[in-house]
């Protein structure tokens, strides 16, 4: 299946148009992390640019499979 990772906050989107193929949901949530994480890295001390955004996991057609806020801790 593949998914795409947009990023969105209420005023603005960063849109994946590559996307990546994944077996199953969990994979895609997994790579989600992966990315959010060097995301993180590479901003360090840039959280607050981030507040109000998620990373969004969809489907081709454009539907929400999952949704990650970027304020949220990572487990």
């Amino acid at each position: 299946m593949r998914c795409f990772f947009h990023l969105v906050s209420d005023f603005d989107a960063i849109l994946d148009d590559t996307g990546i193929e994944v077996p199953d949901l969990e994979t895609a949530k997994f790579e989600a992390m992966k990315a959010i994480r060097e995301l993180r890295q590479e901003l360090v001390g840039a959280s607050e640019e981030w507040r109000g955004w998620r990373l969004d996991i969809v489907c081709p057609q454009g539907t929400l499979l999952y949704s990650f806020d970027l304020n949220t801790p990572l487990h």
